[in-house]
């Protein structure tokens, strides 16, 4: 204790002038710094965007000039229609939050904001139209909503890349403070770390020093490295003062001090001090949480997964559609490998195996042959050289791979096949990993809820290191995507896995 009030002392004597700045609110934080700075990119993205699109959408319509063979009034109708779309369109993005960022740069949030935000726009205006009995041509409108959300969601898309790339160089981040208990601190840190959207930069941490067993040390040990101890519990706010952080990360607080998160806050009142309160729900992402207050009481309520319903529906009938065209577009593709594959190595071209689908049930999964045709019967040999995790079967270097698989299986392209697997029922285009059923006899009892849905051509393990991963760490991201999977997050797995194929990680 006194070794941690000495460094905190000796911070305080060094920043003491920057202490006094910052407490008299002479400037915005970093973070609202340069938050302000990209939400202004956006809002002008946004804006030529919307513009652009509403133009392009009356030209489309009625040719470059509207009112050649039109009267006056119908070309005002038109002029003011636009107007009232760029102008709604503009403000429902606002009302929406689409700019925010606690959600700009990371997660699905901002993509589905946006998307709402711009159906809303649209819903109410036809709405509006149809009281007000104003005929609008039903192909201007309809041109505007789809060209529109595409233009901003691929804006959104560009700008998050470039703020990645920034955020990787040290820019744009929020200074953070993360306190709590040791584990609790060290698993937060090791969570930002793991993410390249992570928006935090952690200077330090805040630990409880009175917990029992707890090490006399000066920093706390994390994946990425070692975390300086710069405060106990009871000088968060003077160690926030002092290092002018823009955040503070609660992970925990002393079980007998009930009015610890309120005195922090008001610790921090006056500063450009951000209070975020860490829950670790384990697994459960954010759509699934609720908070209702109950007499001053805030509950988080976690909603329980779902297996069956409407999303599941439409997550099959999305399946269906993209591996069908799937299916004709990449013909010629299928057809070229294999022929690849045919004169390559003897045997056939498609490797059949039985896997484990939905609820148990076995199927056969196509792939194209990427291995001898005595693959199977050779594996007895090579056990004791797995590679893999927990029960899998990996090894980085098979000499049962063929030459034209080593291709194949660097870009995935030997799971094309799997398409059929989708387009029948037996998989789903994004899902956990299509086990063995030797694997699945090896499962622990909470493993198995990978099986509560349909095996995925692609999902979490593909877009995270694929055969790098851990067993357990390939359980988890399996086990996240079955409670928490929806529409708009496969969508990003599958521009995801489109980058993880072009620059293959994992893959052997």
């Amino acid at each position: 204790m006194s070794e941690v009030k000495h460094r905190i002392g000796s911070i305080e004597a060094a920043l003491t002038p920057r202490r006094a700045g910052f407490r008299a609110g002479a400037g915005l934080s970093a973070e609202r710094m340069w938050a302000r700075s990209y939400r202004n990119r956006l809002r002008l993205t946004d804006s030529v965007i919307v513009l652009v699109t509403v133009a392009v959408a009356l030209v489309t319509r009625f040719g470059s000039d509207p009112t050649d063979g039109t009267s006056p009034e119908f070309a005002a109708l038109y002029a003011t229609i636009s107007l009232l779309i760029v102008t709604t369109w503009m403000l429902s993005l606002w009302a929406y939050r689409t700019r925010d960022h606690r959600i700009t740069g990371v997660g699905v949030s901002e993509y589905r904001r946006v998307a709402a935000a711009s159906v809303f726009t649209f819903g109410l205006l036809a709405i509006v139209f149809v009281i007000v009995k104003i005929e609008v041509a039903r192909g201007f409108f309809m041109l505007a909503l789809p060209f529109g959300l595409a233009g901003l969601m691929t804006s959104r898309w560009l700008w998050r890349r470039w703020l990645t790339a920034q955020r990787e160089r040290g820019h744009y981040l929020s200074r953070a403070l993360v306190a709590g208990s040791r584990e609790d601190v060290s698993y937060v840190v090791d969570r930002i770390n793991a993410s390249s959207g992570a928006m935090y930069n952690v200077l330090g941490a805040a630990v409880d020093t009175q917990q029992a067993d707890a090490p006399q040390t000066d920093s706390l040990p994390c994946d990425a490295g070692k975390v300086p101890i710069v405060a106990d519990l009871t000088t968060i706010g003077m160690a926030a003062a002092n290092l002018e952080v823009d955040t503070v990360i609660v992970t925990g607080h002393p079980s007998d001090d009930t009015a610890f998160i309120r005195d922090l806050s008001w610790q921090l009142e006056g500063t450009a001090t951000e209070l975020v309160l860490a829950a670790k729900l384990t697994d459960v992402a954010g759509p699934r949480i609720h908070f209702r207050p109950v007499e001053g009481l805030p509950l988080i309520h976690v909603e329980i997964p779902q297996f069956e319903g409407g999303k599941h529906v439409l997550k099959r009938l999305f399946d269906v559609v993209v591996s069908g065209t799937a299916l004709l577009l990449l013909s010629p593709l299928l057809l070229a490998i294999a022929i690849v594959v045919h004169f390559d190595s003897p045997g056939g071209v498609i490797f059949t195996q039985e896997r484990v689908g939905r609820n148990s049930r076995t199927f056969l999964m196509r792939k194209f042959r990427s291995m001898v045709a005595t693959a199977e019967s050779d594996r007895t040999g090579l056990i004791e050289q797995n590679q893999g995790a927990g029960v899998l079967f990996k090894m980085k270097n098979d000499p049962r791979v063929t030459r034209a698989g080593r291709v194949l299986r660097k870009y995935s392209l030997d799971e094309l096949p799997q398409l059929w697997n989708v387009f029948v029922g037996d998989m789903s285009l994004v899902g956990p990993r299509p086990p063995l059923p030797s694997e699945v006899q090896g499962y622990e009892k909470h493993v198995h809820r990978r099986l509560y849905i349909k095996p995925g051509l692609t999902g979490l393990w593909q877009v995270n290191g694929r055969s790098d991963l851990s067993w357990d760490e390939s359980v988890r991201l399996d086990l996240y995507y079955v409670e928490n999977w929806s529409l708009i997050g496969d969508l990003m797995l599958i521009w995801r896995t489109f980058k993880v194929v072009l620059h293959p990680v994992g893959a052997y």
